[in-house]
């Protein structure tokens, strides 16, 4: 064969070949394009993964936060009611003045029962002495008050508490709120209670105490700085009319209740949930109420449990990181 032919057929068969080639390289290309979106998927995959952040397992802790409000805290009970009925835990509870007193009772006993009934007994000559001789401070000395604690409340120190919890205070000379989470209970109670101008105040570790509603009469922040993850106040200071205003210790009583409520406005806003029961028509110092007082805790409790139970099934579903 000449080099010609020779030259002929080897470019015949090159031609074969690159078609081949082109065949195959056809053929291929569906399969190279279906690994190539597996590779893309599992890559996503492996990206989103990496995004899920783990969801906490353990129930939040609630804390109960209690307000300020003399007589009109018989709504606490009926709010406690409520909560215990429908089974809300409840971790910590952080009291100020009368929130205090009864934080302090259900602290020591979680049965609302025994705290509705040992509220009907109350009476205002129970906690309020007043007296001429210790007028220059205050005309409350503050020892009935101290006495109904230690008769009723029968857990002494306040680390021993079965719920954990913290009195509000102020320090008068340098207006700093003031926790009181140590010590005898009876103590507690009265220094967070000892509204200036009524009652005399109250010397604890070197500090002169008076009632922690001087600096707003909820305290949620104290909650938070407590390790609460859910925060329910009841404030029972909404309504701040008042025309029970003709001696002094009324006097006293409304002007607090103004600056608090000022006060209150921004704290309000601290709280997971707020429950503010319609207690305005009943004066600060009126003890003839108590069974309306504690039914208009009932009701504003109720209206607060779907939000309540809400906030509750949303700490299970929001990923720690977010919290």
């Amino acid at each position: 064969m000449s080099s010609e032919g020779v030259r002929s057929a080897l470019w015949l068969k090159l031609r074969e070949q690159l078609e081949m080639t082109r065949v195959e390289i056809k053929m291929a290309r569906p399969l190279l394009v279906l690994l190539l979106l597996v590779v893309l998927v599992m890559q996503g995959c492996l990206t989103t993964a990496k995004k899920v952040l783990p969801l906490n397992d353990r129930p939040p802790r609630i804390a109960l936060v209690l307000g300020g409000g003399s007589s009109r805290g018989f709504a606490h009970v009926g709010v406690i009611r409520v909560l215990e009925q429908e089974k809300i835990p409840i971790d910590m509870i952080v009291g100020t003045s009368v929130g205090s007193l009864i934080g302090a009772i259900y602290a020591a006993n979680p049965n609302s029962f025994e705290l509705e009934w040992l509220a009907f007994e109350l009476e205002k000559d129970d906690i309020f002495d007043f007296s001429i001789l210790s007028s220059k401070t205050g005309p409350v000395k503050g020892n009935k008050l101290e006495k109904f604690i230690t008769e009723h409340v029968k857990i002494r120190h306040i680390e021993e508490m079965k719920i954990p919890y913290y009195a509000m205070a102020v320090d008068l000379n340098t207006g700093e709120s003031v926790v009181l989470e140590k010590g005898p209970v009876e103590l507690a109670v009265r220094a967070s209670a000892s509204i200036p101008g009524i009652f005399t105040p109250l010397n604890i570790n070197d500090r002169i105490l008076v009632d922690g509603g001087v600096n707003g009469s909820i305290a949620p922040e104290t909650a938070r700085e407590k390790g609460a993850d859910i925060v329910i106040a009841v404030n029972i200071g909404k309504d701040i009319t008042n025309y029970e205003t003709g001696n002094i210790v009324q006097i006293t009583l409304q002007a607090i209740d103004i600056m608090g409520k000022r006060i209150d406005e921004y704290k309000n806003r601290q709280a997971d949930i707020l429950i503010e029961p319609e207690v305005g028509n009943v004066g600060t110092m009126d003890f003839s109420k108590k069974k309306e007082l504690m039914v208009a805790g009932i009701e504003a409790g109720q209206k607060a449990i779907p939000a309540i139970k809400a906030a509750i099934a949303k700490w299970y579903t929001t990923p720690v990181a977010q919290r």
